[in-house]
This record gives C-alpha cells, sequence and structure tokens, in this order.
C-alpha cells in the first residue's frame, strides 16, 4: 500500500527544488525570452524547465504513474496520475510580481490523495496527503471561522481568454463588491486556493480554469475543513474548471450570489 505521508516529503522536496532554479531565474529573466500558447497565454523556457525537472524527479517517486502537466506533458496511466503546474502565475513571474508557485497533485483513480503547492516569492510550502489535516511548513492550517459573505474577504481571478462569460462576471464583481469585506486577484489560482486554505481568504471563485490550475490547491483546502464545488453547486470542479472553494460556512450563500448570474 501507498506510504501516501512519505510520497507528499519527496514531492515537497521535488517542488522545493523546481522553485529554487524558478527563483534563480526570476533575477534574470529577460521579456525577449516569452513565447505566446494563445492570447495572453504566456510561456518562457523556465516554465518547460521546470516542468521537466518535476516529471523527470516524480517518475522516479512513483514509477509507472502518468503526468497531466500544463506544458504538454500528457501520459496517463491507469491507477495513478500526478497533475502539475510547474509554474502557476507566469504572467506575474515574467513582470516581476512575487506572486507564483508550484503546484502538484497526486490523483489515485478518480480521487485526489495529495497536494502540494510551493509559493516561491514567501517560501510557503503547503501540502496535505490522504487522511492528513493540511499544514503550511510544517504547523497544521485550518481555513476560517466566517459564517457571512458579509464578513469575508473574498479571491477570484479574471478571465485573459475566454471573454464569453465576462458581461456576467462584471455583474458578479458589482454585487460582491457591495456586499463583503473585498475582492482580491493575486494571479496564481493555486495561491488562492491555499489561502483559503489557511484562513487569509474565506472563499475564492473563477472559471475556465485547467485541472492542473486548481487540483493540489482545492486538495488542501478540503483536508483543511473548507469546501469545492462547481459553479452550479456540484462536485466537478475539477472536470468542468470552474470552481467555488469556501471554508465551509459561507458556500451556500456564495453560490446562491454566483448562481444569479451563472445558470445551467
Amino acid at each position: 500500500m501507498l506510504n501516501y505521508q512519505e510520497l507528499c516529503d519527496e514531492v515537497i522536496r521535488i517542488a522545493k527544488e523546481a522553485g529554487a532554479f524558478i527563483r534563480k531565474e526570476s533575477a534574470l529573466f529577460q521579456s525577449s525570452k516569452i513565447e505566446y500558447k494563445g492570447t495572453n497565454d504566456m510561456v518562457s523556457y523556465v516554465d518547460k524547465t521546470s516542468e521537466e525537472m518535476i516529471i523527470s524527479a516524480l517518475a522516479k517517486v512513483l514509477p509507472g504513474s502518468g503526468f497531466i502537466a500544463e506544458e504538454g506533458e500528457h501520459q496517463k496511466a491507469e491507477t495513478f496520475n500526478w497533475i502539475i503546474d510547474p509554474l502557476d502565475g507566469t504572467t506575474n513571474f515574467i513582470h516581476g510580481i512575487p506572486a507564483f508557485a508550484v503546484s502538484i497533485a497526486l490523483q489515485e483513480g478518480d480521487e485526489l490523495v495529495l497536494g502540494v503547492v510551493y509559493e516561491i516569492g514567501k517560501d510557503e510550502c503547503f501540502y496535505a496527503w490522504k487522511g492528513s489535516a493540511a499544514f503550511l511548513n510544517g504547523k497544521e492550517i485550518k481555513v476560517s471561522a466566517s459564517t457571512k459573505v458579509a464578513d469575508s474577504l473574498l479571491a477570484t481571478g479574471f478571465p485573459y481568454y475566454d471573454f464569453t462569460r465576462k458581461d456576467a462576471y462584471m455583474a458578479l464583481f458589482g454585487d460582491l463588491i457591495q456586499s463583503c469585506h473585498g475582492l482580491r486577484r493575486i494571479g496564481a489560482a493555486s495561491v488562492d486556493l491555499v489561502y483559503t486554505a489557511c484562513g487569509r481568504f474565506d472563499a475564492y471563485f473563477e472559471y475556465n480554469l485547467k485541472p492542473w490550475d486548481i487540483a493540489a490547491g482545492m486538495f488542501i483546502v478540503q483536508q483543511a475543513g473548507g469546501e469545492n464545488f462547481d459553479f452550479e453547486g456540484g462536485k466537478n470542479a475539477l472536470k468542468n474548471c470552474d470552481i467555488v472553494s469556501t471554508n465551509g460556512h459561507i458556500s451556500q450563500e456564495l453560490l446562491t450570489v454566483i448562481n444569479k448570474y451563472f445558470k445551467s
């Protein structure tokens, strides 16, 4: 039987090694090194090298496992699959904004069983494994105790290439900014999620994401006592890539507001 805790320790080591490489490159990075995958969807040699480092190391830690990774590695295995964002917050990285992370999750069948998010700028490593609490640099973390949206600080993201639901999203923002402590946009979904897990945010929501953006973070939220939904209130966030992640206390109130603007 797989020892999830020992495996998590190895993943933390791998994430920090990739993070050290990214940190070093951030001091040297030049905008001429940017490539475009699509509108406002950027990548660099840093993302690609980080992914190569992570995949090579994980393949040794768990032989026979598959990979679902942002920069092109999609070789799924039957049982164990790693879901990897080698540099979440690439736009922040490129512009010198110190909010970016390495995000690694492990899926066993359809179940997430491990998550590590290493936020590089603050040297904060968030992690959890199946059956564990959630941790930040060795200390247990919990979601916040806020029971009302009115008392909550919320995080979100902005659409950057699919603008088909932009008007509904802007209307939702207009509603929420009048009824909560504020909306924040960091620019890295994995960071938004782990900040929700440790109670800095009370909830996070965003649409049109990818599995590697959210897999590790949403698992850590779950293990910290929070809840994850898609925009319709279902449990298909990882598949639909529309996520509402909360402290568990304001879930229904927040979903009710979201569903005013986003319906089936």
